[in-house]
Formats: structure tokens, C-alpha cells, sequence
């Protein structure tokens, strides 16, 4: 919040017009903060999918 007091605030536009961050703005953000974190995640979410795959195309041959 802005040192202002309550009624400069009010006639202030500036002070107001911050948006709150997106939920994908914050995500991305804390995907920066913890990279190591994020690429490990990927590398399982990616050997998984594709482990799936393979079975799958495996049992329906």
C-alpha cells in the first residue's frame, strides 16, 4: 500500500490502478523461482506420458 493518506489515495488513479497479478503471471513466477524443481517435474510429467503411450499402443497392437 501507498504512504498516502486514506483521501489522496481515493483521488490518486495511479495508486488503484495495479492490477492484482493472474494466477498464470504468479504460476510462471514461482516456476522461475524454483527451476530445478519445474524441469524435474517436466522430465517425469513427459517420461510418464509417453511410458502410457507405448503401453497402451503396445497392448492394442
Amino acid at each position: 500500500m501507498s504512504n498516502l493518506p486514506e483521501t489522496e489515495q481515493k483521488l490518486d488513479p495511479a495508486v488503484n490502478a495495479e492490477p492484482k497479478p493472474t494466477y498464470v503471471k504468479l504460476a510462471m513466477r514461482n516456476m522461475v523461482r524454483k527451476r530445478g524443481t519445474s524441469l524435474k517435474h517436466f522430465a517425469l510429467t513427459t517420461i510418464a506420458l509417453l511410458s502410457v503411450l507405448v503401453g497402451l499402443s503396445y497392448l492394442t497392437r
